[in-house]
Formats: C-alpha cells, structure tokens, sequence
C-alpha cells in the first residue's frame, strides 16, 4: 500500500521551532520529487516547499524562504520540514505529497499524507 504518514506537529510558541517529518511506504522513495503543503484555517492549500528526488532541486514559497528547510533522507524514505522562527499565520495542517516524476512540477501530486497539525501560539 502507498502511504506518506506525517508527524511532529503540535503546538509552538511564536518565535519557536519544529521540525515534521513524512515516512513513505508503498513506492521507491527516491524515484520521486516531493513537497509540503499546508492548509490554514477557512483558506485552501498553500504549497510550502519541493524538493527534487535527490535533493539537488529546492523550491520554497517566499513568505517560508529563511525559515524553513525542506530536506530528504532516501535511505529512511523520510521527507523532513524544519520550521523556524514560527509565526502564527503559520497555522495549518501540514501535508506532504508525492509527486509524479523525479523533479518537481507545481501542482502535480498523486499521493497526500494524511496531515499534521501545527499551531503556533502563545
């Protein structure tokens, strides 16, 4: 079964710092361009960051550019999102998804975990 399984989200303060992960299953991980998606309260999705299948190709949405880094690790078919200096407009379930080669073309994903949450407040 093809599965992306999110974690580490939970609540954070302003200012503070988390870092999400994504297990992959199911698919040969590093055939694969990945990214983050987020999803804030009452708003649709916003793509957050990509990564190409070998981690030489890096795209960020510029309101995360300096404070998040997308990485991979494709001997443990984990995605990563290090989030810092968090903001409170930051709030949103965070998905990662699949894409359909091995760079990444914007908006083309075909598997979506199932999300994490992530709530920075004080």
């Amino acid at each position: 079964e093809v599965q992306l399984v999110e974690s580490g989200g939970g609540l954070v303060q302003p200012g503070g710092s988390l870092r999400l992960s994504c297990a992959a299953s199911g698919f040969t991980f590093d055939d694969y361009a990945m990214s983050w998606v987020r999803q804030a309260p009452g708003k649709g999705l916003e793509w957050v960051s990509a990564i190409s299948w070998n981690g030489d190709r890096i795209y960020y949405a510029e309101s995360m550019k300096g404070r998040f880094t997308i990485s991979r690790d494709n001997a443990k078919n984990t995605l990563y999102l290090q989030m810092n200096s968090l903001k409170s407009e930051d709030t949103a379930v965070y998905y990662c998804a699949k894409g359909k080669g091995s760079g990444y073309v914007r908006g083309e994903y075909d598997i979506w975990g199932q999300g994490t949450q992530v709530t920075v407040s004080s």
